[in-house]
C-alpha cells in the first residue's frame, strides 16, 4: 500500500488521479482502485481534473474568477520581517474547492440522487443518505488547512449569490464547531474577518470587472453576541449547542447522558447560558449555508447535530427556500463501524499529507527499545507504567532542547484511563522531574474524549480557564510543558508543539475514537515550509497496537532507537556551534558590511511612460467569428497555462475594462509595484487602443477582446510594459554607504529539510548543507585548505544579499554561496555554479561593484570575490585556496 513511485513531495503539485494513494497493492490499481476509495471520490477526481484542464469551462463567470485568482494568480504577502513571500494554497485545498464548484456549477447537484451518479463502487444507495438537502463532505488530514477551505467556500458562496442572477447559494453562514475549544481556534482566524484578507481570499477590486473588496460586506457574530442589523451578510460562529432546536429534538440512546432517553426529559431550562436564541435567529433567515468544522460528529440521523440542521432546512422550505449547502470538513468522516460518509466528495488522506510534509511524521520506538520497558506488577498506576512515562520524558527532553534553540517549546502529551490516574500521573511527573514542577496541565474529558462544557458555576469558570490555557500552551509565556488527559482529546486541542505522545491505555471500539484522531493531536507542524517534523509515539503494547492500526490507511510508521544515548528525532537545526569546545567562534567569525541598495525603483516616474516610444513588434489584428469571440481565454506567457477566462453573456456585451485590469495587475505583480495602478491602467488602455495593432481599434468590440486573448498580444502588452517601466523607473545611485554589518556568530538558529551535510571545523556553524552536491564538495575543499582561516555557507538566515538588475530588467536580490576568511584580513565572496544562466554575468558584475565599494569605504579588511564553475573546478583540481584564486582569476576578470 505504498504511495505511487511518482507521487510528488510538494504539497502544491497538482496530483494526477492516477497516482493517488489507495488502500491496496499497486498491482490492483487498474482493477480495484475505484472500489476501494470513498465511493464518490475516484470518479470525481477524474471529472475535476478535466474541469481544471479545460480552464473551468462550465463554471459561472464568478466561479472562474475566484478559481483563477486563488490558484493561478501569484500572491506576494508581507512577512513579519518586512519582506514579502509568495503564498500558494495546497493542492488539497484547491481540489476541494474545485470539486465543490464543479458539483454545483457544472453538474448542478441538488441532492443525494445527483451525487449518486458518481458512485464507483456500485454499492451506494439512497438509504445511505439521511439528508434531503445539498451536502458535501471534504476529508482532509488534520493540519492540512481545513479552515482555509471553509473560508474559500464561504467567499465563493457570498460572491456567487451576489453576482449570479440565478444563484441558489447564500450570503448568510452558520459556522458550527463541536466544542468551545474548536470554536476559539476558528474564531482566531475569523475575528475581524482576518482570514479573508490575511490570505488572498478576496480578489482585488477591478479583477474581471468587479469591486470584490468593496462588495464583501459581512458581520461576524460569536455565540450569543448577536446583533443582526441586516438579513444578509452574516457569519454566525457558534458551537452546535446554540442551535439545537430544544424540545423538537428527542433524546437518543447515543447521547452522553441517557437518563432523558430512558426516564423522559426533565423540565429544565436551557443547557447553556445563552442570552439570545441563536437557533431561532438562523431559522428566521431567508438564505443560509452551513459549514461544519470537525464534522465527524454528524454521523447519525438520531443525533441532535443532524436534527438541528434538518430543522433549519425545513423552516427554509416553509418559506419557499432551502438550505443552500451544508459543507462538512473533517479528517475522519467515518461512522462508528468505520464506514466512510458516502457524501465525501474530496479526500486528502493522512498518508499523502505525511509524505508531502504537510504534517509531522509519526515515529515509534524500534523493537530493541520496546524490549527495554514493560508493565510492572503493581497496584499503583504510576509504578505499573513508570517505564513508559520515563521514556516519554527522556524523548521529550531531547526534543525540548533542540526546539528551544529555535525559540519553540516542545510539548509532552500523556493519556490515561480515568481521572484518578490522570491526577496521579500529573503528581508523579511534577514530583520526579524538577523541570516539570508547575508545568503539567491536567484535562479531564468525558468518556468519549470530548471536553465537558458547562454553563454555570465553578465548572464554567474552570472551562474558561481551560480555554485560556488551550490558546496559550504553544507560547513560551505559558508555563505548561506537559498535558495529561483522560483519553486523547478527539478534537479542538490542536497543539502545534506536541513532539511526544505517551499512551497508557488501549482504546475500545465503544469510545468511537480512531487512531487518526489519536495521532491528530500531535500532527500539526511547528514550522512553516516543507521541513520534516516528527512526533514520537510511546505506550503500552495495547496502545501501540491501536496506533499501528493506522497503517491500514497507508501511513508508514518510522521506527527508531529511543532512550538515553540516542539522537533526538527532530528537524535538522543549523546553529552557531557554541557547544563545540574545539572551536574559537570569535576567531572563526566573518564580518560582512551591509551597503545601502545601489538600485531602486522610482515610482514617481511612471507618469512619464510614453506608449508611443515603446519598442516592440506590432501584432496583427485578426478577424474572428462570432462563436470564436464568445470565449476569451488568456494564457500565461511563459507556461502556456490558462490564467484568465472571460465568457461573453447572451447579450454579447463585452467589458474591456476587466481585460485591461488583468494586464495592469499582471505587470504590477511581476514587477512588484506597490502603487500606480490608476496611472498604469490608463497607459495600457491607450497602448492597446492606439499602438498595439498598428491601428486604432474599438475597445468595445468583442473581436478586439478576442484578439487580446491571443498569446502574441498578451505577451507583447506585458513584456513591452515591463521593459519600458524597468527602463524608466529602475535607477542606480552613484555612490555607496555602509549602513550596518553582519556578524555570522549572531545568526539565529534555523531548521532545514533533512539532507546531506558536512560537520565543519573551520566554520561558526555546526553544519554545512549544500543546495547541490557540488556545494558540499566545495565546502569539503575549503575545510581542507591550509590557507583558509574559516568559511561559511551564506544561508538565507545570514541575510547577506546584493540587489541587482537581472536579465529581464527587474530589481531582485542575489545571495552569494560562500564566505571565506583568509589570513591578513582578507575575505573572499565565492559564487559556485554547476551550470551558467543569463544572470551569472550580471551577478558577478554586481559582486565586483560591491567589493570595490566596500574597499573604498573602509580599509580594515580587503574584500574580493571569485566565480567557481563546477566543470573547471573538477578539471583543474586546485590544492589550496591560493591555487583557486590564481587558476580562476582570469575567468573572474573576464
Amino acid at each position: 500500500m505504498a504511495l505511487h513511485k511518482d507521487f510528488p513531495h510538494s504539497p502544491h503539485a497538482i496530483l494526477d488521479p492516477a497516482i493517488r494513494w489507495f488502500p491496496a497493492d499497486e498491482a490492483l490499481r487498474e482493477t480495484s482502485m475505484d472500489k476501494l476509495m470513498p465511493p464518490l471520490v475516484s470518479q470525481l477526481r477524474r471529472k475535476v481534473k478535466a474541469f481544471r484542464d479545460s480552464g473551468y469551462v462550465g463554471a459561472t463567470r464568478t466561479s472562474q474568477s475566484l478559481l483563477n485568482w486563488w490558484f493561478k494568480e501569484p500572491h506576494l504577502l508581507p512577512q513579519a520581517d518586512g519582506t514579502t513571500a509568495e503564498f500558494q494554497y495546497f493542492f488539497a485545498q484547491r481540489e476541494a474547492l474545485e470539486t465543490i464548484i464543479y458539483l454545483y456549477d457544472v453538474v448542478g447537484v441538488k441532492d443525494k440522487f445527483d451525487l449518486m451518479r458518481f458512485d464507483s463502487s456500485g454499492s451506494v444507495s439512497a438509504s445511505l443518505f439521511d439528508e434531503t438537502w445539498r451536502r458535501f463532505v471534504v476529508k482532509m488530514a488534520t493540519g492540512s488547512g481545513k479552515t482555509k477551505v471553509m473560508s474559500l467556500a464561504l467567499a465563493w458562496s457570498f460572491f456567487h449569490k451576489l453576482y449570479e442572477a440565478d444563484s441558489e447559494l447564500a450570503r448568510n453562514f452558520l459556522v458550527i464547531a463541536p466544542n468551545i475549544i474548536v470554536l476559539d481556534r476558528v474564531y482566531k482566524d475569523f475575528q475581524g474577518l482576518r482570514i479573508f484578507f490575511d490570505d488572498p481570499v478576496i480578489l482585488d477590486n477591478g479583477f474581471d470587472g468587479q469591486n470584490w473588496r468593496d462588495d464583501f460586506q459581512l458581520t461576524l457574530h460569536l455565540q450569543d453576541d448577536v446583533r443582526v442589523t441586516h438579513r444578509i451578510g452574516n457569519i454566525f460562529l457558534t458551537n452546535i449547542h446554540r442551535v439545537y432546536a430544544g424540545e423538537d429534538i428527542p433524546p437518543s440512546p447515543d447521547d452522553d447522558n441517557t437518563m432523558d432517553y430512558f426516564l423522559g426529559k426533565r423540565p429544565s431550562g436551557a443547557t447553556t447560558d445563552s442570552k439570545v436564541d441563536l437557533g431561532m435567529i438562523v431559522r428566521d433567515l431567508d438564505e443560509l449555508m452551513i459549514l461544519n468544522d470537525e464534522a465527524h460528529h454528524i454521523h447519525d440521523a438520531r443525533l441532535a447535530w443532524f436534527q438541528s440542521i434538518q430543522d433549519i432546512h425545513h423552516r427554509l422550505l416553509q418559506k419557499g427556500g432551502s438550505l443552500s449547502l451544508q459543507l462538512d470538513v473533517t479528517a475522519t468522516p467515518k461512522h462508528n463501524n468505520g464506514a466512510i460518509f458516502v457524501q465525501t466528495v474530496a479526500d486528502y488522506p493522512l498518508v499523502e499529507a505525511i509524505w508531502q510534509n504537510v504534517v509531522k511524521h509519526p515515529v515509534l520506538p524500534d523493537a530493541a527499545s520496546r524490549a527495554k520497558f514493560c508493565e510492572r506488577q503493581s497496584s499503583k498506576y504510576t509504578e505499573k507504567y513508570a517505564d513508559y512515562i520515563d521514556l516519554g520524558v527522556i524523548e521529550w527532553r531531547k526534543a525540548y532542547e533542540e526546539h528551544r534553540k529555535l525559540n519553540k517549546k516542545a510539548i509532552l502529551f500523556v493519556m490515561t484511563d480515568d481521572t484518578k490516574n490522570c491526577d496521579e500521573v500529573a503528581a508523579y511527573l511534577e514530583g520526579h522531574y524538577p523541570e516539570l514542577k508547575g508545568a503539567v496541565l491536567v484535562i479531564h474529558t468525558k468518556n468519549n474524549g470530548e471536553i465537558s462544557e458547562a454553563s454555570t458555576g465553578k465548572a464554567k469558570e474552570e472551562l474558561e480557564q481551560l480555554r485560556k490555557q488551550a490558546n496559550e500552551i504553544d507560547t513560551l509565556a505559558s508555563p505548561y510543558k506537559v498535558i495529561v488527559s483522560v483519553l486523547m482529546l478527539k478534537e479542538g486541542w490542536d497543539v502545534r508543539n506536541v513532539t511526544t505522545i505517551v499512551g497508557l491505555r488501549a482504546y475500545s471500539a465503544k469510545s468511537n475514537i480512531l487512531p487518526e484522531q489519536t495521532l491528530g493531536r500531535g500532527l500539526r507542524k511547528m514550522y512553516v515550509g516543507c521541513v520534516e517534523e516528527y512526533v514520537s509515539v510511546i505506550g503500552t503494547d495495547a496502545f501501540m497496537e491501536f496506533v499501528e492500526s493506522i497503517q491500514a490507511e497507508g501511513v508508514v510508521l518510522e521506527r527508531k532507537a529511543m532512550g538515553k544515548g540516542t539522537e533526538p528525532k527532530t528537524p535538522l537545526v543549523i546553529e552557531i556551534d557554541h557547544n563545540n569546545t574545539q572551536k574559537n567562534i570569535e576567531a572563526l567569525d566573518i564580518e560582512i558590511p551591509v551597503l545601502a541598495p545601489r538600485v531602486y525603483r522610482a515610482y514617481k516616474h511612471l507618469n512619464d511612460l510614453n506608449t508611443g516610444t515603446m519598442i516592440f513588434q506590432p501584432v496583427v489584428y485578426q478577424p474572428f467569428s462570432e462563436e470564436e469571440q464568445r470565449e476569451i481565454i488568456f494564457k500565461d506567457i511563459t507556461t502556456g497555462e490558462i490564467t484568465h477566462t472571460t465568457v461573453l453573456d447572451t447579450a454579447g456585451i463585452a467589458d474591456y475594462r476587466s481585460v485591461i485590469g488583468y494586464f495592469t495587475q499582471t505587470v504590477m505583480k511581476e514587477l512588484r509595484l506597490v502603487s500606480g495602478y490608476d496611472v498604469l491602467y490608463g497607459k495600457i488602455k491607450i497602448f492597446i487602443r492606439d499602438v498595439l495593432f498598428a491601428q486604432t481599434v474599438d475597445l468595445q468590440s468583442p473581436n478586439t477582446l478576442r484578439n487580446l486573448s491571443e498569446l502574441a498580444a498578451t505577451k507583447t502588452v506585458i513584456e513591452a510594459f515591463k521593459k519600458a517601466i524597468n527602463a524608466l523607473t529602475v535607477q542606480t545611485r552613484g555612490d555607496a554607504a555602509i549602513r550596518d554589518s553582519i556578524k555570522l556568530r549572531q545568526t539565529r538558529p534555523f531548521v532545514v529539510k533533512d539532507q546531506g551535510y558536512l560537520m565543519p571545523k573551520k566554520s561558526v556553524f555546526n553544519r554545512v548543507i549544500g543546495d547541490s552536491h557540488f556545494e558540499l564538495e566545495f565546502a569539503s575543499f575549503l575545510e581542507n585548505c591550509s590557507d583558509v582561516v574559516s568559511f561559511a555557507k551564506n544561508y538565507l538566515a545570514v541575510h547577506f544579499k546584493l540587489d541587482y538588475v537581472n536579465a529581464a530588467g527587474d530589481i531582485t536580490n542575489y545571495y552569494p554561496d560562500f564566505l571565506v576568511k583568509l589570513p591578513s584580513n582578507r575575505v573572499v565572496v565565492v559564487e559556485t555554479k554547476g551550470q551558467q544562466d543569463l544572470d551569472v554575468p550580471l551577478k558577478m558584475q554586481r559582486l565586483r561593484q560591491w567589493c570595490e565599494d566596500i574597499n573604498v569605504l573602509q580599509a580594515n579588511v580587503n574584500y574580493d570575490y571569485i566565480y567557481v564553475d563546477e566543470l573547471a573546478f573538477k578539471q583543474y583540481a586546485p590544492k589550496s585556496f591560493a591555487d583557486l584564486l590564481a587558476g580562476f582569476r582570469e575567468y573572474k576578470n573576464g
